[in-house]
């Protein structure tokens, strides 16, 4: 196990191009997993690429347990990666692709030998260690992908998108067979995925990643909640939050945020951050698993279901508030029929506003400012 810090990392292809990786700040303890997750394009790979020692970065540093390891051959790292194609060697059996590294480390052949038998019953492949790679599923090419980086018991293993190769049900599988491995291993462990679902389920830590910044740092917990902007916002989350473009109205001296259906009309107290709002254009974030459907004595909307959705654990309902489809999500078993008028409540504690300008979080009502997690994060990525 060992400790990862990246220290103000930098990546860039010549002059004149933008960078690739800008300000890059992450630090892991040992034992932990991280997950680098954004969209395509993001830099993620680029990020998991310059910690294995397969491209160089420009500036900054990648502290191993205090050492700077920047400069070092990939070899000498002591980090194992496994690849999204898997990368076996085709003429070689299951056996011989987990047993490669260790040969040419020139380990005795007994100490082969059992490294190799501790592998494949961990990964339970005992059953396929002499066939070739072309007569495995995607599945088990997977799992010898595994072991093949498990064998050589390094520091740190990296992952780059290994499942993205395999069908849902295959994804789901070999998901809880990493997660359980990595509870039973305790190696520190960098996951590259644009899977945000594996993101929340997989890691420790998560990474949010966008245009090669960080755009926020945490939990999944801290991030799902407490998102720092629109963008993590949005990414974070199946299906996504709802974004409500918002517009603000004075009553009595207070601030309500004012939401309209084609069926009724709302008015959204806003607690006791007027000042920071008045003159905004605010975007009012809320995910679909918090808009309450008559269930307290919250000021409600009335608003027509014009999709429904049936997922099998609940069901999803698609309305119209202020000119915008938002999305609540329902029992299973619930009676709604598209056509019905549902009355929608939105808790306070539960929604989120950021600027529609910058997608910056402002805060959630109630609270003078967006929580201190989420803007440490934000500055740190930033």
């Amino acid at each position: 196990m060992a400790t990862l810090e990246l220290r103000n990392v930098n990546k860039s292809y010549g002059s004149g191009l933008a960078d690739t990786l800008k300000n890059i700040e992450l630090s892991i303890d040992s034992g932990e997993f991280l997950i680098l997750v954004g969209p395509s394009g993001c830099g993620k790979s680029t990020l998991m690429n310059c910690i294995a020692g397969l491209e160089s970065i420009s500036g900054g540093a990648i502290m191993v347990d205090g050492q700077d390891i920047s400069g070092m051959s990939p070899k000498d790292r002591d980090i194992a990666m496994v690849f999204q194609s898997y990368a076996l060697y085709p003429t070689m059996s299951v056996r011989e692709n987990i047993a490669f590294g260790l040969k040419i480390r020139k380990l005795p052949q007994a100490e082969i030998d059992a490294e190799v038998a501790r592998v494949a019953k961990l990964l339970q492949i005992e059953h396929l260690l002499q066939r070739k790679p072309s007569q495995l599923s995607g599945g088990q090419q997977q799992r010898v992908a595994m072991g093949r980086a498990l064998a050589r018991r390094p520091k740190i293993y990296l992952f780059d998108e290994p499942l993205s190769n395999l069908d849902a049900k295959l994804r789901v599988e070999m998901r809880t067979e990493i997660k359980l491995m990595h509870q039973r291993l305790k190696t520190t462990t960098v996951y590259v995925t644009h899977d945000q679902i594996e993101a929340m389920t997989l890691g420790d830590k998560v990474a949010v990643m966008k245009d090669g910044i960080i755009q926020q740092f945490g939990t999944p917990r801290e991030i799902y909640n407490d998102p720092a902007n629109l963008f993590v916002a949005g990414f974070m989350g199946s299906p996504p939050m709802n974004f409500i473009p918002l517009r603000l109205q004075r009553r009595d001296g207070r601030l309500m945020g004012l939401l309209d259906s084609a069926d009724g009309h709302c008015e959204l107290p806003l607690g006791n951050v007027a000042g920071e709002l008045e003159g905004r254009e605010l975007i009012l974030g809320i995910r679909p698993e918090q808009v309450l459907v008559g269930a307290s004595d919250l000021p409600a909307i009335r608003a027509q279901v014009q999709v429904l959705e049936p997922t099998g654990p609940d069901t999803l309902a698609f309305v119209e508030i202020n000119q915008t489809k938002v999305c609540c999500r329902l029992a299973p078993d619930s009676p709604a029929r598209v056509g019905d008028t549902l009355d929608l409540q939105f808790a306070p504690d539960k929604v989120l506003l950021f600027d529609a300008q910058s997608g910056e979080r402002l805060c959630v009502p109630g609270k003078s400012a967006v929580t201190e997690p989420a803007r440490v994060a934000r500055l740190k990525g930033l």
